[in-house]
């Protein structure tokens, strides 16, 4: 039980009227009745876990107590002032803030047992590690690379070797600790990287379409998008989130939550050569509790929480518009510091480190980072658009140029409100996956459908204090800095080539009909596009969850199977002695390996974590480096150039990403019931990619996977099919998917078509998958290339 506060002294004289003494009057009867009903909450093993039984018993308690105090405390006042009521009823405040703090405690214990419960993450054997990694490269190595391979691998796990000795080591590891990989996987996932966080990093939500005809209808959006989301930070801080099980494969297994309670209370802190995760310690009513207001620029504290209430809805739009008139004042303006934050993390950590020398700008800092989340109220882009450019802008916000300064990246959650109706939510990425980014928007956008404005019937708090504008002191030094910046900015938001698609023949009904996971299915249609378009097969990253287990995050399904490029051949090559219903034992035999893996990851059974507890172990041992992380194989296999991830929602939005190396693609899709939509992103700087045409290769390719089932399904069997059925293709496989990868055109990039808006109609909610269990839990672009 966590500890209660104890019994108060004797002797108090009037002088020592105060708050100590009201909150201690009645908890040793609260602790020992407490102790009476605890084995009415506890499990088989003993151990006391989440119980709303048991919160609604200890709530009854704590009211007795305030009741019962209040009462001998206003007799106790009356010997000493006329004034009893007033003062009892300031000490009535302090003991309902007494009894959520307490409630709190109790709520948080039961939670942290309950997540104790889960287990923790297994250690697969080394053995079974290196067998799956050789079947895992051999095809996609030269035959001299695998037989090399082969060898080191066979060196490192020989009896007595360095990785009997390395195993050993993390076996002791996962003993001492909750999850033996989190603090090898948060470093070399995310810390460690130097790359900008913008594109390369952090994902976005894009919110449908807005359509604001005034000024003032972006302000009321934000302002009720702000009252959702304090909603949702409430039943954070009560821990009301009811705790989430699993779905698909294994179905029903309580899943860790803790990631959750990162949404607002974390930020990511740039450092010269790995940043860190910033977790602060929650509490019932910090102080200041605010967000930032990000708007032409400039930075803004909005308190939303004021003598102890929460600003409700019209508060909050009166706010807002104070905001907006503060910040057209060209006066005041400052330059856009914001603009810092988008650069190299190394670059960031150094240009901070130049902000941290003036206090104003400490104290801003300061701010930013306590803070809740920020809004963006951006300007108007003065583009066209569509799916594919509100992606692009949410991604990089236009540059410098645009909003790229009305942005600080090193919060998790920043909601975007455009002028111009482009809406959605940048995620830094390191403190949670994907399922809790999708999660909190949904709750958001339900919220907003379901609960009406709320600007005329609330009351609202008389004569609210004027928002408070950051500021700045800005040397010639800053003003360099912010300028190259800008620059790299710039690079960046020239170099992003994105594709969003809405592909309208079928979804992934359809696919469930053919007794098929949608998931495995879009897999290995994501290989037969590449492989179309590039004649081989590639490393490819897919994100599983391992929230199974205590602090699980993610681990990868190497979708890039035999089994699937044996299919993609013979639906590109054009084999001859291949007929439709071998391609279609080839589609089974590839959506049965990828659904085995997926099993695997989930299960913590996957080998890219083993591996890189291994590696980083040798590190942290000061080993020299084994030859296994040495050689062109475990190159080749951490450079993810497909990087997919399934973020499926129940509303209308869809999620976007960069890719994660120069030569890659960034592949995230969102089945529906009716259709996919794809978000396609590349390098426009590689010549070996190109967004568009991709798109274009994996539709058709989508096409000819229905195809072959309508017309296996309608065929007599299979042997028969064998035997005499006519091969039947399609003219553009013949002429056009040969084994030979089709050159880039030189003039590609400006003859690419701009593809159709995407125009998302809101999904019903639908039943989980039951053939898989992958990233439709946690599915969010969080591959990388791992150096």
């Amino acid at each position: 039980m966590p500890v209660l506060d104890q019994e108060p002294s004797k002797g108090l004289q009037s002088g020592d009227v105060n708050m100590y003494f009201t909150v201690h009057i009645w908890i040793s009867s609260v602790h020992w009745k407490m102790h009476e009903r605890i084995k009415c909450f506890t499990n088989n093993k003993g151990c006391m876990v989440f119980n709303y039984r048991l919160l609604d018993f200890y709530d009854i308690l704590l009211e007795e107590m305030i009741h019962h105090t209040l009462i001998k405390y206003s007799l106790f006042l009356s010997q000493f002032t006329n004034s009893a009521n007033s003062c009892c009823q300031q000490v009535q405040l302090h003991l309902y803030a007494f009894k959520i703090r307490k409630m709190l405690e109790l709520t948080q214990f039961c939670m942290s047992r309950t997540a104790q419960a889960l287990p923790k993450l297994p250690l697969p054997a080394l053995r079974d590690t290196l067998e799956m990694y050789l079947r895992c490269m051999k095809h996609l190595l030269t035959e001299e690379q695998f037989n090399k391979t082969q060898h080191v691998v066979q060196k490192f796990g020989a009896p007595g070797g360095v990785g009997e000795l390395l195993q050993s080591k993390l076996m002791e590891r996962r003993d001492k600790q909750a999850n033996w990989v989190y603090d090898y996987w948060l470093k070399d996932m995310y810390l460690n990287n130097r790359l900008a966080l913008p594109i390369n990093s952090s994902p976005v939500m894009v919110f449908p379409q807005q359509h604001f005809k005034a000024p003032i209808d972006s302000l009321r959006f934000a302002a009720h998008l702000i009252s959702g989301a304090l909603e949702y930070k409430t039943l954070l801080d009560a821990h009301a989130l009811p705790v989430e099980y699993a779905r698909g494969q294994l179905a029903g297994t309580p899943l860790c939550m803790e990631q959750y309670y990162r949404l607002f209370t974390s930020y990511r802190l740039p450092g010269p050569e790995r940043d860190t995760l910033v977790a602060q310690e929650s509490s019932v009513m910090p102080e200041p509790e605010h967000i930032i207001v990000a708007c032409k620029n400039q930075f803004f504290v909005l308190d939303v929480v004021i003598n102890f209430r929460r600003l409700n809805e019209r508060d909050l739009l009166t706010q807002l518009e104070k905001i907006a008139r503060m910040a057209d004042s060209k006066e005041e303006r400052l330059p856009p510091i914001g603009l810092l934050t988008s650069d190299g993390r190394t670059e960031w950590a150094e240009s901070r480190s130049v902000l941290m020398r003036e206090s104003t700008n400490r104290d801003s800092l300061d701010m930013i980072e306590r803070c809740l989340c920020l809004v963006c109220l951006d300007d108007a882009s003065g583009l066209e658009l569509n799916d594919t450019t509100r992606a692009t802008l949410m991604l990089h916000a236009g540059g410098a140029a645009k909003n790229g300064g009305n942005r600080w990246y090193d919060k998790p959650m920043q909601f975007v409100v455009g002028a111009d109706g482009c809406c959605g939510v940048v995620c830094e990425h390191s403190a949670f996956e994907g399922i809790v980014l999708v999660q909190c928007t949904e709750y958001l956008l339900k919220y907003m459908i379901g609960s009406p404005s709320k600007l005329v019937r609330a009351a609202s708090v008389s004569e609210l204090p004027a928002p408070r504008r950051l500021r700045w002191k800005c040397t010639p030094d800053i003003h360099k800095l912010l300028a190259s910046s800008a620059d790299r900015l710039q690079r960046e938001v020239n170099n992003l080539d994105m594709n969003v698609h809405k592909f309208n023949d079928y979804g992934k009904e359809f696919i469930k009909k053919q007794k098929m996971s949608p998931d495995a299915y879009i897999q290995v249609a994501l290989q037969l596009a590449y492989y179309r378009c590039h004649g081989r097969p590639v490393s490819t990253y897919e994100s599983a969850s391992i929230r199974r287990f205590q602090q699980g995050r993610v681990d990868n399904i190497r979708s890039a199977t035999a089994e699937a490029l044996a299919f993609v051949r013979a639906m590109t090559d054009g084999k001859l002695g291949t007929n439709d219903a071998e391609k279609m034992e080839m589609l089974q035999s590839a959506i049965s390996a990828q659904t085995k893996y997926t099993i695997l990851a989930i299960t913590g059974m996957a080998i890219d974590n083993h591996i890189l507890g291994l590696r980083e172990l040798a590190h942290e041992l000061k080993m020299e480096k084994p030859e296994i992380f040495k050689d062109e194989a475990h190159l080749i296999s951490n450079h993810f150039i497909l990087s997919t991830s399934q973020v499926p929602t129940t509303v209308e939005m869809f999620c976007s990403y960069g890719p994660v190396v120069p030569n890659g693609y960034g592949a995230c899709y969102n089945p529906q019931s009716d259709h996919i939509i794809f978000s396609v992103s590349s390098f426009h700087e590689s010549s070996q990619t190109c967004s568009a045409e991709f798109v274009k290769i994996l539709v058709q390719g989508l096409l000819d996977m229905r195809d072959l089932c309508n017309k296996c399904n309608r065929g007599s069997n299979p042997t028969e099919q064998r035997q005499g059925q006519k091969l039947e293709r399609h003219t553009q496989t013949d002429t056009k998917w040969q084994s030979k990868p089709p050159a880039r055109p030189t003039d590609l990039t400006k003859n690419r078509q701009t593809p159709p808006q995407v125009l998302l109609t809101t999904p019903g909610q639908t039943k989980a998958e039951a053939q898989t269990q992958t990233s439709s839990e946690e599915s969010d672009g969080d591959s990388k290339e791992r150096k």
